[in-house]
C-alpha cells in the first residue's frame, strides 16, 4: 500500500483494493469526511467514500456493505450528524470493525449524533470518536489495520514522531514568547 495507490481510489467508486470504507449519510458532510480519507491517504491506506443514508437510501447502504465485504474492506467508518444512526445500521449488518464519527450540526451541535452513535445495544459494537473527530477516526482505523499490516504500524509511528516534533516546536515557541514579555 503506497500513498499513490491510496490517492487513486475515487470517491464513490470501489477499487476492490480499499481497506477502509467511509460512509456518510449526506453530501453536506463531505468536507469533514474528506479529512478522514486524507489522513488515511497520508498513512498510505487505500480507502473509499460512499454517500448513502441509513434512512433515505438503506438499500444502497446494504449493497455497499455486501460489496465491501466481498472486495476486502476491513474497517468501516460511519459518519452522520444529528440523530442519524448510520454507524449503528452498519454495525448491525456486518462483523467488520465499525467506527462511528458523529458530526456537528443541527440544534444540538453534534451532541445528539454523539449519543446516538455511542449508545449501542449489547452485541452491536461501534467504536466512537469525538464529534467531528475525523483525524481520530482515521487513526483508529489505521491502528486496527496495523495489527495485520506492519507497514501501517510503521506509518503510524512516523506520524506520531512528526506530531511530537510539531508539538515540541509549538511549545518551545510559546515559551520563547513568554520569556520576551
Amino acid at each position: 500500500m503506497t500513498k499513490e495507490s491510496a490517492r487513486n481510489t475515487d470517491i464513490n467508486q470501489g477499487s476492490g483494493k480499499s481497506l477502509v470504507g467511509i460512509l456518510t449519510g449526506s453530501p453536506n458532510d463531505l468536507p469533514t469526511v474528506i479529512k478522514v480519507r486524507d489522513m488515511l491517504t497520508d498513512l498510505g491506506i487505500p480507502s473509499e467514500v460512499v454517500v448513502a443514508s441509513a434512512h433515505r437510501t438503506p438499500d444502497k447502504v446494504l449493497a455497499y456493505l455486501d460489496r465491501a465485504h466481498r472486495e476486502g474492506v476491513q474497517v468501516l467508518i460511519g459518519c452522520a450528524g444529528m440523530a442519524a444512526h448510520l454507524a449503528g445500521v452498519i454495525a448491525g449488518h456486518t462483523r467488520l470493525p465499525v467506527i462511528g464519527l458523529p458530526l456537528s450540526g443541527g440544534m444540538m451541535s453534534g451532541l445528539d449524533a454523539l449519543l446516538s452513535t455511542v449508545q449501542m445495544p449489547p452485541g452491536v459494537p461501534v467504536a466512537t470518536v469525538a464529534v467531528d473527530g475525523a483525524k481520530n477516526a482515521a487513526m483508529l482505523a489505521a491502528r486496527i489495520l496495523a495489527l495485520k499490516y506492519p507497514e501501517i504500524d510503521g506509518a503510524l509511528e512516523a506520524a506520531a514522531q512528526k506530531e511530537r516534533a510539531r508539538y515540541d516546536k509549538s511549545a518551545d515557541e510559546a515559551l520563547a514568547g513568554l520569556a520576551k514579555k
